[in-house]
């Protein structure tokens, strides 16, 4: 089942997102850029507030690809208490800060790499090189928010292979960038871990405060998809076992009343 990334910017609005229903809480200021990264007091409330109901993810911020720099930026970030790291693949030297990240998920620090789909990146080199590493996974954003949502970039056959290139790398896998409630229903049967919204989450712009009637509709939307997402799932099961062996899809059904 697809789970609910809701990014906030305050202890307060993780309660609400939690309220609504969020699966994940990332902690991000939106007036920060893309990923722009919240103050590690704002950080460590927003920890203290969420506890043990869910994990917490954190950007890095918007920071080039530099070793020390991006490194730094990690194990502040790790330290402040998020159990997820985000870091963004901005330009810079990309293959000497991801050798040093790998010490760092080697030590046990969850590392997810944000690609972003309207700098057209190279999926399958980074995506590779985020699995060598050890990170814990990758996900499909977008650094211009004025550019539309991921959807204007990348089509549902580019990102269904996003998804499968990442899981054959072992990595977990996150969609993205000014997702409207709308996308839930092509986005989530592409099987991607988590879906990301902010700016459908608020009041007016991204940096707006939360709905909390945007952030039930954005949860009812990825149950009802995932919902429809298993019973066809189901049903292409059922009629592939009746093909093959008629009676013992028809006592499959009868042994599991549900």
């Amino acid at each position: 089942m697809t789970g609910f990334l809701a990014s906030v910017r305050s202890a307060d609005e993780a309660l609400v997102a939690l309220s609504g229903g969020a699966d994940i809480i990332d902690a991000k200021e939106p007036a920060a850029g893309a990923l722009g990264r919240v103050a590690p007091d704002a950080l460590r409330a927003i920890v203290a507030a969420v506890g043990s109901r869910c994990p917490v993810s954190a950007t890095i911020g918007d920071l080039e690809l530099d070793p020390k720099a991006v490194l730094a930026a990690a194990e502040a970030t790790a330290a402040a208490g998020a159990g997820i790291v985000k870091i963004g693949i901005f330009p810079g030297a990309f293959a000497e800060t991801i050798a040093v990240l790998r010490e760092a998920a080697a030590r046990g620090m969850r590392l997810v790499a944000v690609l972003f789909a309207d700098r057209s990146p190279d999926l399958s080199a980074i995506v590779g090189a985020c699995g060598d590493a050890g990170f814990f996974g990758v996900m499909l954003d977008t650094a211009d928010k004025g550019s539309g949502p991921l959807t204007a970039h990348l089509d549902p056959d580019g990102l269904a292979g996003f998804v499968r290139l990442a899981r054959d790398h072992g990595l977990i896998t996150g969609l993205a960038g000014s997702l409207r409630r709308a996308d839930v229903a092509a986005l989530a049967p592409l099987g991607a871990d988590y879906l990301g919204f902010r700016s459908a989450l608020t009041v007016g712009e991204r940096a707006g405060r939360l709905d909390p009637a945007a952030i039930a509709g954005v949860r009812q939307a990825i149950d009802h998809a995932s919902r429809s997402s298993r019973a066809t799932a189901t049903a292409g099961a059922m009629s592939t076992a009746s093909d093959a062996t008629p009676g013992s899809a028809r006592l499959s059904v009868a042994s599991n009343p549900r």
